[in-house]
Parts: structure tokens; sequence; C-alpha cells
């Protein structure tokens, strides 16, 4: 009995991650997101580990971090992604709240 309920308790907090997911993608569907910016935001929504830089979107999207620097830039604006409060040279970025 206590194995069933550990697994529906795993499969109900899944299921809870999906439709949050799902949630905020119908929320961006209106935006005009380009496909580096959906993989990345991909990324975060699956669980990305650390802070999220521009140096560490270059990196991943293989792009100059002139072109990384614009599409975040265009992320905040959409109020997709948010800057930490903390600026400077390392600004770190992270997925807005719902």
């Amino acid at each position: 009995m206590r194995c069933l309920t550990l697994a529906v308790t795993s499969a109900d907090e899944q299921l809870t991650e999906v439709r949050r997911r799902a949630q905020r993608w119908q929320r961006w569907a209106v935006l005009d997101l380009d496909s580096r910016q959906k993989d990345i935001v991909n990324r975060l929504l699956d669980g990305f580990e650390g802070n999220f830089t521009t140096a560490k979107w270059a990196k991943i999207a293989k792009c100059s971090q002139d072109t990384a620097l614009r599409d975040i830039n265009g992320l905040v604006e959409l109020g997709v992604w948010e800057r930490s409060p903390a600026g400077g040279r390392s600004t770190k970025y992270e997925l807005s709240d719902d």
C-alpha cells in the first residue's frame, strides 16, 4: 500500500509540473519567439540548474553574446524572463513568476 501511495504521489507531482509548463506555453503562444528563445525557455522549464547568463545562452544556443543579449532582452521585454536583482557584469536571468 505504501509503494502505491508513493507512486500516486509521484505521478501527481509530475502531472502538476506538466500542467504548469503547458499553462505557461499557452500564455506565451501569442508571443513571437524565435527557435533559440523557445529552446532556452524549454531548458529552463525542464529544470536547468544554476544561474543563466548571457555567456551561457551564447554557448548553449551556439550564437554570439550580442545575439544572446538581444534574445534575452526580447524575453525580458515580453515578460517571459526577468533580471535577477543583483546586476553588474554577470547579470543573471530567470523565468518570470506566474
